[in-house]
């Protein structure tokens, strides 16, 4: 049967998003971390290019694709909770560092993903 993995498009900072996200979510973890071959236009060789991870169960790739596509809100992540404590420590946790509310319950994390 196919699969769909989401791919994340980040400038530079994949593997840290990946790490942030594994360690605030229960059932995940960075599965892989590939280099940049010699002929990759955004990111020198063997610098991080790829992350695979998973998170609360969900195949994920990150990209250090450069500066040419940030996250919009027009894809988000919408997370269930099983309570109010539970949302109040992901909202905590994502909005920390430089993220940041937004409008109608939604906030944007440090790497601009909503």
């Amino acid at each position: 049967m196919p699969s769909i993995t989401p791919s994340l498009w980040f400038d530079g900072k994949a593997e840290e998003a990946a790490a942030f996200y594994a360690a605030i979510f229960p059932d995940s973890r960075i599965d892989r971390v590939l280099g940049a071959p010699a002929d990759n236009p955004s990111t020198a060789r063997g610098e991080v290019l790829v992350v695979e991870l998973t998170l609360c169960g969900q195949r994920f790739t990150g990209i250090n694709g450069g500066p040419q596509f940030p996250f919009t809100p027009a894809v988000s992540f919408c997370i269930e909770c099983d309570g109010p404590a539970e949302l109040d420590r992901y909202w905590e946790a994502l909005t920390a560092d430089g993220g940041e509310a937004g409008q109608c319950g939604w906030c944007r994390d440090r790497f601009g993903l909503s």
